[in-house]
């Protein structure tokens, strides 16, 4: 087996025999053939599943190429991405290059056209297919991308292209640990980036600036109110606020742009940065996690590279970190102060939750200034299309991104959830499904959002096995959690129901549904007690959710003035019924208020449709309980009050009647009487 080294490829089955002898003729080839074998490496390693390549800078090419292929000739051949395209190349009978190519057009890497010539060809070709609408969109991807780039150089450090510029990075004692990018290339350029996708980069060795460097940003950014604000992203309130609005902490990090952090995105990303010059710092914020900002929820960036620095020491906070969902929500890399994350933007990753202590990390995206993002501008815009209503348009450009990049993922789980919306289940079942097969099934929302289809089709089983699916991988999705509840409740499976309402006010303290759940579940099982305290969680949540909880409270206020009453205890059943009443009458116009503006859902038509019987029994049962006491009058005066707000219940009339006799008032509860055989008669 000593065949030459483009047919490496084919000789994997033989890759340990004799290997001492193979590397020790190779180790005089020149530095062209040993980067050559150290690509060859990487890429076996890639097939036996390794996920990560460990190299440090300063060893020349000759020990990283032998290190390597020891690694391959010593690595198991363990099951890893893409599993059925690698098991059908290798049982092929291709040789040589050509092999070789076929696999590195399977994720993106290779190819020898030039990139500007293959794009504009492409778009021409695009542009014959779609027509004018396409050409349209693709000059505006071009005018907001030539825009976005000079608003950069406005705020940010940005290199001349003058040749002046050094775009060398060096470092004896700083080198980077590449992790694998997962089951699909970057979403634009994904034929620049060389293969294996080891696109991850994560500093090791000395940081890149000091702890006490660090610590003086941060000083300078909370004296610009960098701890004082908050924003939204995604499902998540975060703190921190972005560079434009620090001016003095932008100054920081345009000096770490100049001096160190563009020469390294250049040293790790040659194939798609010709020089630090085309760099452009787009979106840059400084977060603080804590306990009341735990966490982000799993998200990529909007740029073509991103990055985060870590801003403070580990030792200041307890959990956080940063976690790619490919590899696992429990695989968190290690990156104390100072130290660095360098990786093309559309990879799926979040910050897991913090819990004591606070954590701080810069976060940039990143646009290359000779390079515009077709598919992520496409694809962003069809998002904001969705949002303001035109599902045409959102789908054409959706579609427009898919003939750019077939593999673009949120493109085809954007447009299933369209297709969700528009209740075509069967095509939104397929094009979810499509993204989860490139995906490899690790994509918890598209798992989400599966499952929801799932449902909408009576499949519950599948459904929940989705869900389950799903939370194995974001265990920290309070609506993921909540949905999986209810359909656990719908299969008879209270306990596991009960179980994930639990996790998902775990998640999220403010998650009204889940605690009106598990106060029905709770009043339900008899324990009014413990099902109280969550009716009156639910009443602290979202005025939405407040309503729910107060029609729930107010039943549950009912059964217990029942029970009361029947124990003897008439005045603590007294203040139960009435502050039943109370519940109701201050649910009753806010949920009418949110009906008539028109922002309501089938379940407030149904809540607002209880009202009234409710209303009637709170009625009832007081006037029962002041009987009850010997307070006729009093008893007398509820019956009369629900008389004049339900003349049309015969209950009512006859109730009230009967006390009007018990009190001699004999003529008036005739007419009472007859009021209630008149309506019984109607009926």
């Amino acid at each position: 087996c000593t065949m030459k080294r483009q047919l490496h490829l084919a000789a994997l089955a033989c890759a340990a025999l004799a290997i001492e002898t193979t590397l020790a003729a190779e180790l005089t080839a020149d530095d062209d053939d040993y980067q050559s074998r150290i690509h060859q490496a990487k890429l076996d390693l890639w097939l036996r599943g390794e996920f990560a390549y460990d190299y440090a800078s300063e060893a020349d090419a000759s020990t990283i190429a032998a290190n390597l292929e020891m690694q391959v000739a010593t690595a198991s051949f363990r099951h890893g991405p893409i599993r059925e395209v690698r098991q059908r190349l290798y049982g092929s009978s291709c040789r040589g290059e050509s092999c070789l190519e076929d696999l590195l057009g399977i994720r993106g890497g290779g190819g020898g056209v030039e990139y500007v010539t293959r794009l504009e060809e492409q778009l021409a070709d695009l542009g014959t297919k779609f027509g004018q609408p396409f050409m349209d969109a693709i000059e505006k991807n071009k005018a907001e991308h030539a825009a976005d780039c000079e608003r950069s150089c406005e705020l940010f450090y940005c290199a001349k292209d003058d040749g002046n510029n050094s775009d060398e990075w060096e470092s004896r004692t700083t080198s980077f640990q590449s992790y694998s990018f997962g089951a699909v290339p970057p979403e634009d350029f994904s034929g620049e980036f060389q293969f294996p996708l080891d696109l991850i980069k994560v500093t090791q060795g000395d940081p890149l600036f000091s702890a006490e460097e660090s610590a003086q940003v941060i000083k300078q950014a909370e004296s610009e109110g960098v701890d004082k604000n908050e924003y939204k992203s995604g499902k998540y309130k975060l703190g921190g606020d972005w560079l434009v609005n620090l001016p003095e902490t932008r100054e920081w990090f345009n000096r770490a742009l100049e001096h160190n952090l563009f020469p390294i995105l250049h040293h790790l990303f040659p194939e798609i940065i010709r020089s630090t010059s085309v760099l452009r710092a787009h979106s840059v914020s400084l977060l603080k996690y804590n306990s009341t900002h735990p966490r982000t929820d799993i998200h990529i960036d909007n740029g073509i590279l991103a990055m985060t620095l870590a801003m403070s020491p580990q030792s200041d906070y307890v959990g956080g970190g940063t976690f790619y969902e490919h590899m696992g929500a429990d695989h968190v890399l290690p990156m104390d102060v100072g130290h660095g994350t360098f990786r093309p933007g559309s990879v799926r990753h979040g910050g897991h939750r913090v819990t004591a202590g606070s954590r701080y990390i810069l976060g940039a995206f990143l646009l290359l200034e000779d390079h515009v993002e077709h598919v992520r501008r496409l694809k962003n815009r069809g998002a904001e299309l969705r949002t303001s209503g035109d599902l045409t348009g959102a789908v054409n450009h959706f579609e427009w991104a898919l003939a750019l990049n077939p593999r673009c993922t949120t493109c085809l789980k954007d447009w299933a959830e369209i297709l969700l919306s528009q209740k075509n289940f069967v095509e939104a079942e397929k094009k979810i499904r499509n993204a989860l097969e490139l995906l490899e099934g690790q994509d918890s929302d598209a798992l989400f959002t599966l499952g929801l289809i799932l449902s909408e089709q009576g499949k519950d089983d599948e459904s929940i096995a989705v869900y389950k699916k799903s939370v194995e991988l974001n265990g920290e999705d309070a609506e993921l959690c909540y949905n999986l509840g209810i359909k656990l409740g719908e299969q008879g499976d209270t306990k596991g129901e009960l179980a994930m309402y639990k996790k998902t006010v775990s998640i999220d303290g403010n998650f009204g549904g889940a605690y009106i759940n598990m106060g029905t579940i709770l009043a339900s099982s008899g324990d009014l007690a413990s099902a109280e305290v969550m009716f009156l969680k639910a009443i602290q949540c979202s005025e939405e959710v407040r309503t729910k909880g107060m029609f729930n409270l107010s039943l549950l206020l009912q059964q217990k003035a029942n029970n009361l009453a029947t124990s003897g205890n008439l005045e603590e059943a007294k203040a139960a019924i009435m502050e039943a009443s109370k519940l109701l009458d201050d649910a009753k116009p806010l949920i009418d208020a949110r009906i008539a503006l028109g922002g309501s859902n089938s379940e407030d038509a149904m809540y607002a449709s209880q009202f009234k019987p409710m209303r009637v029994q709170c009625h009832r049962v007081l006037g029962q309980v002041m009987a009850g006491m010997g307070d006729m009058v009093s008893c007398e005066q509820e019956f009369r009050i629900a008389s004049e707000k339900f003349p049309d219940i015969p209950g009512i009339w006859a109730a009230l009647s009967r006390v009007l006799e018990i009190q001699g008032k004999m003529d008036e509860a005739q007419v009472c009487k007859a009021k209630f055989e008149a309506l019984q008669n109607s009926m």
